[in-house]
């Protein structure tokens, strides 16, 4: 199989048999995971560190809430926790740094900081993101959201997920480049539990082979997300067993290239061994 490459900077990523592992890094008080642990600036850069001696290909660290309900934080608040961070990680690892932000003030002090990536839950629709993103070069992380964090979850409504989310995509990819972004710098992410009811997210994860035709990597957040506590009936703190069972579905299949976790060694452990046993596919 070719593998797949991104452009993120001055590197480029090759993703083949085996997804690339994204760690989660939350420096906020109110994430849903793991809100207030990681507070702390060395905190969370000790937390980085870990993650990349487990085993994380990037590390991706968000200074804003994304939860369902989440109220917005001003640029400012969201610099003086993330810059600091960014900052550190890229002088004490070679892992590739990502923020994730939906200001384009503080996506371009992460990339001057040293980060690699921008990872916009919002989709990329402002202006001055895009600005942002093409003068670094910077590697792009395209989410499908309905609304806004404080607004997605208000009755959310498909005729259906997959073609629309698709229709998204296709519209991104033909405009990014318009905007000086190359199409080789993005991954795309269908946003599961971004403006999404139970079906449209099990819909979507039963579906993500129809993403293939555009020929970039997928990425796939559902880490310890609202849905698998649905189905599994389970709190935010049971939930990595569901969590690994969806990365390992998607993954299995050739759905999802870049899996974004909060477990990241049993999530690497399981991707090197789903790689080991297909390389014996006859």
């Amino acid at each position: 199989m070719a593998p797949l490459l991104w452009h993120v900077r001055d590197r480029v990523l090759e993703v083949r048999r085996r997804p690339l592992v994204m760690g989660i890094v939350n420096v906020t008080p109110d994430s849903f995971s793991d809100g207030g642990r990681y507070h702390d600036p060395a905190a969370a850069v000790e937390l980085g560190l870990k993650l990349v001696a487990q085993g994380a290909d990037v590390l991706d660290v968000g200074g804003e809430s994304s939860r369902p309900g989440a109220a917005p934080v001003s640029a400012e608040e969201e610099l003086r926790r993330v810059a600091p961070v960014v900052a550190l990680l890229a002088t004490r690892t070679a892992v590739p740094i990502s923020v994730d932000t939906m200001k384009a003030e503080v996506a371009r002090r992460c990339l001057e900081a040293g980060a690699s990536i921008v990872n916009d839950v919002s989709g990329f629709g402002d202006p001055a993101m895009l600005a942002a993103a093409a003068d670094y070069r910077a590697g792009v992380v395209v989410m499908h959201m309905r609304g806004t964090p404080a607004t997605m979850q208000d009755d959310p409504q498909y005729q259906d997920v997959v073609r629309e989310v698709g229709e998204f995509f296709e519209d991104r990819l033909h405009s990014l480049p318009k905007m000086g972004i190359a199409k080789e710098s993005v991954c795309l992410d269908p946003g599961i539990g971004f403006g999404k009811r139970l079906e449209h997210n099990l819909d979507l994860l039963a579906n993500l082979g129809a993403f293939r035709r555009f020929g970039r990597p997928l990425c796939l957040g559902v880490s310890r997300k609202g849905f698998i506590g649905t189905v599994c009936g389970r709190g935010v703190e049971d939930r990595a067993p569901g969590s690994l069972a969806v990365a390992c579905f998607a993954a299995a299949r050739g759905d999802a290239q870049v899996l974004r976790v909060h477990d990241v060694a049993p999530t690497r452990d399981a991707a090197q061994l789903l790689d080991a046993i297909d390389r014996y596919r006859r």
